[in-house]
């Protein structure tokens, strides 16, 4: 007997629909994540009693914990999500999870509590990459993943930022209640949006006929931002001799091993350029999480400032991320992931190393730190969607030519596990590190190894993202 059509089918499976709930679960994650970035000296100061010297250490850890946890968390995720039939029961498991967190964050009077409340969020943030960004790639196909991609971060990136503005200004005016409850109204949406979503394959049941047109995922997209990287549009007999050889490197030999056949994506990793697409996912992240530990702290000592002034701050990183964020997008789907990359890190270079000239003072030097980092925030916005769009393509043309091996779902919710682990490797990473140098050496020093932690990204991007060049590749370089 065929069951009746669910009701709202159309628009609960609808791209829009469901990139949006990826969306904002990918922005909750974020957002509850960088809440309490602001407001965690002010708690362990005044609520943990801890001494002001130990602030910078604790901060880093607890920023820590929750990246370490949500790294060993990721590949059972990853493989739970493409070997399961569905998306969305996972997706929605995660939310319990990120509600304790929560609320351990607003009852903990310990360090040990909020550790294990940071945890919890690494454990659920594991689940929302790995299996949201899956859902995005299975919904849109690669069509228009690099403007997909480019809009979510921008709207992610925004929830990341945005959070210790108004955490730094709910924990001044209403304490850390304040900061529970915009988290809880924010968790009530998103777990609403989770239950309603209708994955398409599941509602390719009910409306066949109309399947074919939404779900996109013949590959044209990806090709065409790679076929746009080729500086020859009429490729000679050499060229396409080469073509068919990189393509020839795509073919996973029969029989392979047992650890092939659980976690396919392992053996993508052969592939130089998705190592270093990963390599720029750290460096990112490692980007991220070094303002996320350095601003208040910094805000605080050179300043004079509280939860709120340190949070407002940030603002300056937001804008450029939430405009940047889609035009890099559409200049990865038209001309491909390489430029964003290259000249994204590039420009990052010299904006770091100006960050030493930031000293304490009055009104003149905190406009000169707020430009100084809104400059920051342009090449954050540059260098999100063309790492991920050039590592959805190696692994996407691996699954096409092995597609016994990758079977029908292919290897992206576990591809989205490792870029998440590597990801959060970085934000584990990031305030680890940072915190030590800024300590040990100098906040302008510390900047100075970020900068050229960029300076070897952007080298790598303009190498391998997007494939070599065509003097490397025929000089066989």
């Amino acid at each position: 007997m065929r069951k009746s059509k669910p009701l709202g089918l159309g628009w609960r499976s609808s791209s829009l629909f469901i990139v949006s709930t990826v969306g904002v679960g990918l922005f909750t994650d974020l957002f509850l994540y960088g809440l309490v970035v602001p407001v965690l000296p002010f708690v362990l100061l005044d609520r943990i009693h801890l001494e002001p010297a130990q602030i910078q250490s604790h901060v880093s850890g607890l920023l820590a914990a929750y990246a370490g946890a949500s790294v060993l968390s990721c590949p059972s995720a990853g493989i739970i999500a493409d070997r399961g039939s569905s998306r969305q029961l996972p997706f929605l498991v995660g939310l319990t999870s990120l509600f304790m967190a929560t609320l351990l964050l607003l009852l903990g009077q310990t360090v040990a509590v909020l550790a294990v409340a940071r945890v919890l969020q690494g454990i659920s943030a594991a689940v929302v990459w790995t299996v949201g960004l899956a859902l995005v790639v299975d919904t849109i196909g690669p069509d228009n993943l690099g403007k997909t991609l480019g809009s979510l971060f921008g709207c992610i990136s925004t929830g990341e930022l945005v959070s210790p503005v108004l955490g730094g200004i709910l924990y001044k005016k209403a304490g850390y209640a304040g900061v529970f409850a915009i988290g809880s109204a924010l968790l009530l949406v998103d777990f609403i949006m989770r239950l309603l979503l209708i994955e398409k394959k599941f509602a390719a049941a009910y409306t066949r006929e109309d399947t074919r047109e939404d779900e996109g995922v013949n590959g044209n997209g990806s090709e065409s931002a790679e076929n746009d990287t080729e500086e020859n549009s009429n490729p000679s007999e050499e060229d396409l001799l080469i073509v068919k050889k990189e393509e020839d490197g795509y073919k996973v030999a029969s029989n392979p091993r047992k650890w092939v056949k659980v976690f396919p994506v392992l053996y993508c990793m052969k592939n130089p350029r998705l190592l270093v697409a990963f390599a720029l996912t750290m460096s990112q992240a490692t980007l991220l999480a070094t303002f996320d530990a350095t601003i208040p702290t910094i805000a605080l000592e050179l300043y004079g400032f509280d939860s709120l002034q340190s949070g407002l701050l940030f603002i300056a990183l937001i804008v450029p991320c939430l405009l940047l964020g889609p035009i890099s997008g559409w200049a990865v789907d038209r001309y491909g992931p390489k430029p964003a990359a290259a000249m994204g890190y590039g420009f990052l270079v010299p904006v770091l190393i100006l960050l030493r000239l930031v000293r304490p003072g009055g009104t003149t030097e905190i406009i000169q730190y707020c430009i100084l980092l809104a400059l920051c925030g342009l090449g954050l916005g540059v260098i999100g969607p063309p790492v991920l769009v050039e590592a959805s393509y190696i692994v996407q043309r691996y699954h096409k030519r092995n597609p016994e091996l990758f079977g029908a779902n292919g290897a992206h919710a576990q591809l989205f596990a490792m870029n998440s682990m590597i990801f959060n490797a970085g934000l584990t990473v990031g305030p680890l590190v940072s915190g030590s140098l800024k300590d040990n050496v100098g906040y302008g020093n510390m900047n100075l190894v970020m900068a050229a932690v960029c300076l070897v990204a952007s080298v790598l991007s303009s190498i391998y993202v997007g494939g070599k060049p065509s003097i490397l590749r025929k000089g066989r370089f």
